[in-house]
C-alpha cells in the first residue's frame, strides 16, 4: 500500500493547543459495523457493559527536554528517549554541529554530560552526577509536548499532560486516549461492572514521527519498552470466560497487548516492541479501541484503519474534520469497533 492512501486535509485550527475545560469533557465519534455516532465521551460509561474490560496504559511522561551549553557556548537541546540505567540515556541531540563520541556539554548549568556514542538516530549519554538520571529529571527537566503543540510547556500541561492513573516513569509523549477520563469515571465503570486492567508501554518520540516511504512496508518501525503483567493476561481470560469484550484505550494498550500475543498466545511478559499494524493485520487480543485523533501519513492511522477497517475509518476522519473534531494529543476521540 502506499502512504498518499493515508493522507487527509485537516485544517489547523482543529489541532488542539489546550486540554478542555476539565477531564472527560470531549466529545466521542463511535464507529462500527453501521454506525458513525456524535457522542459525548461522557457516554462511554453506557457504551460499556457488565464483563467488559478496560485495559489502560499506566506509563508516566517524562520531564525529558533539557536545555544547555556545549563547551564552545553553543546551545544544546536534549530529549531523553529511554533512561538505560543509573546514568545513562538514549536521547536526540539538537546543536549546530553534531556532538562526537568523547565531547562534553553541560545541562540545566549543573549536568555534566559526556557523549558515549551513537545508537541509530539517538546518542548514547552519559550523565556524570552523582544523582539517578531519573532524579535530575524530574528537578531540571522540562515536559517534551508534542511537536504540534505551539506553545511551551505550563502548570496546565505539567497536570493535564498525565493521565491519572499514571506511575510508571519512562514515556516521552502521553497515552492521549488515556488523558479524558478522571477518577470519578473509572469509578463509575468498576460500579458498573466494567473490570480495569493494565500494561506498561513508554511511549517514545517516534509516534510522531511521518512514514516518508513511498510505500508503507518500506517504513521502519520505531521500538518501545513494553510490559504485560500476569494481572492482566488473567483478567483478559476472564472476560473471554464471561463473553465480555477487551477495550484498549489508546493505540499504546492495543500494541502492547498484540506484541505480547505475537505467536498467537498472550504472554505475561516484557520487551521491545517495533510491532507495524497495517491493513490485513489478523487482532489476538482486543475487540473495541478507545484512541485520539492522529496525525495524517501517521503509523497510527494506518493501525486504526487495519482495526475498524480503512474504507470506514477514513470516512469517520472526512466526518470529524467536517464537524470540527478536535485533533490529536488534547483532542478529542474515537471508540472503533474491530471489523
Amino acid at each position: 500500500m502506499r502512504t498518499d492512501e493515508f493522507d487527509f486535509a485537516l485544517p489547523v485550527h482543529l489541532i488542539a493547543q489546550h486540554p478542555p475545560g476539565q477531564r472527560g469533557a470531549s466529545r466521542l465519534l463511535r464507529v462500527g459495523k453501521g454506525i458513525l455516532e456524535n457522542r459525548k465521551f461522557a457516554d462511554l460509561q453506557t457504551l460499556l457493559g457488565e464483563n467488559d474490560l478496560l485495559v489502560l496504559n499506566d506509563t508516566r511522561v517524562l520531564k525529558a527536554r533539557l536545555f544547555g551549553e556545549k563547551g564552545s557556548g553553543g546551545k544544546v537541546e536534549v530529549l531523553v528517549e529511554r533512561v538505560l540505567g543509573e546514568h545513562e540515556v538514549l536521547a536526540q541531540v539538537r546543536a549546530s554541529k553534531t556532538p562526537k563520541p568523547g565531547s562534553h556539554f553541560v545541562l540545566a548549568e549543573k549536568i555534566r554530560v559526556q557523549v558515549l556514542g551513537r545508537a541509530g538516530e539517538f546518542f548514547h549519554l552519559c550523565f556524570e552526577d552523582e544523582e539517578a538520571v531519573a532524579t535530575l529529571l524530574e528537578r531540571y527537566g522540562h515536559l517534551p509536548l508534542p511537536p504540534y503543540i505551539t506553545h511551551a510547556a505550563g502548570d496546565e500541561d505539567e497536570m493535564r499532560y498525565q493521565t491519572v492513573f499514571a506511575r510508571e516513569p519512562g514515556a516521552v509523549a502521553a497515552p492521549t486516549a488515556g488523558l479524558h477520563f478522571d477518577e470519578g469515571m473509572l469509578q463509575n465503570l468498576r460500579n458498573k461492572g466494567v473490570d480495569i486492567a493494565y500494561v506498561t508501554l513508554h511511549v517514545g518520540a517516534g509516534t510522531f514521527k511521518p512514514v516518508r516511504a513511498e510505500h508503507i512496508k518500506e517504513h521502519v518501525m520505531h521500538s518501545e519498552r513494553y510490559t504485560v503483567p500476569p494481572a492482566t493476561v488473567d483478567a483478559i481470560a476472564r472476560t473471554r470466560e464471561k463473553g465480555g469484550r477487551v477495550i484498549a484505550v489508546g493505540t499504546t494498550s492495543l500494541r502492547a497487548l498484540e506484541s505480547a500475543a505475537a505467536d498467537g498466545e498472550l504472554k505475561a511478559g516484557s520487551g521491545d516492541t517495533d510491532i507495524f499494524i497495517t491493513p490485513g493485520y489478523q487482532f489476538k487480543v482486543v475487540d473495541v479501541l478507545l484512541t485520539n485523533f492522529h496525525l495524517p501519513r501517521s503509523t497510527l492511522l494506518m493501525l486504526v484503519c487495519a482495526f475498524g477497517g480503512m474504507d470506514k475509518l477514513l470516512a469517520a476522519y472526512r466526518h470529524a474534520v467536517a464537524n470540527e473534531y478536535r485533533f490529536f494529543s488534547y483532542g478529542d476521540a474515537m471508540l472503533i469497533e474491530r471489523e
